[in-house]
This record gives structure tokens, C-alpha cells and sequence, in this order.
């Protein structure tokens, strides 16, 4: 009986399956298409960025377009080929060397722009993001722009609904970043302005703000005019020095929950029976300092970090100290009034 009963329900639900299928057939039939490939969306098609890997690790980054070729010591390809194929195809140029198609990564976009300047490496714009609190819909200023390589990740950060207003005082500069954000296909999402932040910026209560800057501690006013109140800062500066300047403005000027970090990554060689490290890695870059603008007129210094508080008690104590050995120096007329010295 159980068996019988399991054979009902197994043709029951085969009858089910197949007049699904034979439904979304006529549904095909009536609109004059064929079903939808549920790999449709991961095909390549003009004008998307794609990646082509070699053997030997090398990546190149292009942008398809119909008509035409790619060049590279290990031969040409024409970009027809290379468009309608789903993403992880081995291709093959003329010569008959092997290359991979794949997306091309944030750290791709990010690595291989063209630069006039330092750019920002993914380890430490992955944390800007993360500190910066972004997601889609946000709201962020940064200055300076460079080459776009932190505006590449806070666009792609805020798309689609957000928005990234990016402060470039140089022209040369200013020309590159358009550039490199036109290629990328993130430029729609960022207002680019060739203009100094001296006399602050155009924004307000916006939802973060990036100082990518010499000499952030000089624009903490601007910054928190621009932000919203408990808003997100952040800034890198590559010195220690530099880091101390920032932290003394950051406490002058009623900001917040601060940490200072530096991102250090490490890679291994993926080899499964002999798994360790890679012999050369990617140290020191910047300092990350992040902080919130609060609103606390009567006592902005409660809300500094402990050791920080600690670090104040302890000078405090150190002055009253220092004063008080200076009035018993003075009462006592410059006289030694020690203790003896032992034979």
C-alpha cells in the first residue's frame, strides 16, 4: 500500500513538473522567445569591462567593443569572440596561448588605472568603506580625488541610489580621475570639482566624508560643517607625526569615538601540501583615523577613549607635582631641605 502510495504522489508530481515546463514552453511559443537562460546575466556583452588572465598571472583589463583587438605578447584576439561568452572561458589568441575571461574584480578596477599619483591600495579602501559605515544610498564626500583609485571604491560602495562629491584641487589630476571613472563605468555616480575646500564644501549633512590630505587637521571645521551630526570622518595620512597633529584637531574639534589603525595583509602561497607564506608582502601604507563629529557643548571630552582619559589624568598629576616641588623650592629659599646623605 505505502508503495503504491509513493508512486502516486512521485507521477503526481512529474505530471506537475511537466506541465510547468510545457506551460513556460507556450508561454515561449506566445511571446516568439525562447526561455530565458539562467546564465543570460553572466554573459559578456559590448561595452562590458572584462578581464583576460594569462598563464603566467599577468591581468589585462579592456573594455569589449565590436571590431576590435586585443594585443598582447602572447597574441591578439578580436573582441567579437570574446562577446556573448559566459564568464570563466578559456580563450585562445592566434598564436594559441591560453587565457582566461573573467569580471574583473573591485581590486582590478582599483590597481590598474592610470595614475599620476599614489593610489589608494585595495587593503586599506576596503577598510575606509567599512569604517565610513557605506552602503547603496549613501551619501559621501572625499578630497582630494588623485587618480580616482578611493573614488573607484566609495562609487562602487554608494551605487546605484548614492552618491560620491569628489574634491580635486589640481587640473591634471582632476582630468585622470574623470578618465579612469569614465572607464570604469562609475563616473554617474560621482560629482567630480576642480576646486580647493579652503572655503569649505558645497554639501551638507551628508552621510561621510574621506580627507585623503596632507594636512587633514586643517579642514576639520569643513568637514564638520559638511557632515550630519554623528556622521562618519575619516582620513590617511602616511606618518606618525602627521597621525598626532590629526588627533590633537580631532579632540579641539568636538569629534568623537577615534581609533587609529593600519591595514596589514599578508598572502600565502596556495599550494594545499605545502601551504605558507608569500616571501614578499604589502606592508605599511597609511594610518586610517576615523572618528564622529558629535554635538556636546558642555563636556566633548567624556566621550574620549580611556586610554586617552588615563594618559590626561596622568599629566595632571604630573603638573600639580611639578608645581608643588616648585613652591617648596621657593619657600625654602633654593636650600637643600633633603634628607641627609647616608656615610
Amino acid at each position: 500500500m505505502e508503495e503504491r502510495e509513493k508512486e502516486q504522489v512521485l507521477n503526481t508530481d512529474a505530471d506537475g513538473v511537466s506541465g510547468d515546463l510545457q506551460g513556460l514552453a507556450n508561454a515561449s511559443s506566445a511571446t516568439g522567445s525562447e526561455p530565458q537562460d539562467q546564465r543570460g546575466p553572466f554573459l559578456t556583452k559590448p561595452d562590458d569591462l572584462v578581464l583576460l588572465v594569462t598563464g603566467g598571472g599577468k591581468r589585462h583589463l579592456l573594455r569589449l567593443q565590436s571590431g576590435r583587438l586585443f594585443h598582447s605578447n602572447l597574441g591578439k584576439v578580436q573582441h567579437d569572440e570574446l562577446i556573448g561568452l559566459p564568464y570563466g572561458t578559456t580563450v585562445y589568441s592566434h598564436l594559441g596561448h591560453a587565457m582566461l575571461l573573467l569580471e574583473p574584480s573591485l581590486d582590478d578596477r582599483i590597481t590598474r588605472i592610470k595614475r599620476n599619483t599614489q593610489i589608494i591600495f585595495p587593503k586599506d579602501a576596503a577598510m575606509i568603506v567599512r569604517r565610513l559605515s557605506l552602503r547603496a544610498g549613501s551619501r559621501v564626500i572625499e578630497a582630494g580625488t588623485g587618480s580616482g583609485g578611493l573614488t573607484i571604491a566609495l562609487a562602487w560602495s554608494v551605487a546605484p541610489s548614492g552618491c560620491v562629491f569628489s574634491y580635486e584641487v589640481r587640473d591634471d589630476h582632476y582630468r585622470v580621475a574623470q578618465a579612469n571613472l569614465e572607464k570604469m563605468g562609475l563616473l554617474s555616480y560621482v560629482e567630480l570639482r576642480n576646486a580647493s575646500i579652503l572655503d569649505g564644501f558645497d554639501q551638507s549633512n551628508v552621510d561621510a566624508l574621506v580627507l585623503d590630505l596632507r594636512t587633514p587637521w586643517l579642514f576639520l571645521e569643513q568637514a564638520r560643517e559638511a557632515l550630519r551630526p554623528g556622521g562618519f570622518f575619516a582620513a590617511l595620512v602616511p606618518t606618525t607625526n602627521q597621525v598626532s597633529e590629526l588627533l590633537k584637531g580631532l579632540e579641539s574639534s568636538a569629534f568623537a569615538d577615534i581609533s587609529v589603525e593600519e591595514v596589514l595583509v599578508r598572502s600565502y602561497k596556495p599550494v594545499p601540501d605545502r601551504l605558507r607564506p608569500d616571501e614578499s608582502m604589502v606592508g605599511h601604507t597609511v594610518f586610517l583615523t576615523s572618528a564622529r563629529p558629535i554635538v556636546d557643548a558642555e563636556q566633548p571630552g567624556r566621550w574620549l577613549s580611556e586610554s586617552r582619559k588615563r594618559y590626561q589624568a596622568r599629566k595632571i598629576m604630573e603638573e600639580r607635582i611639578a608645581e608643588e616641588e616648585a613652591k617648596r623650592e621657593t619657600l625654602s629659599g633654593g636650600l637643600n631641605t633633603g634628607r641627609p646623605r647616608l656615610p
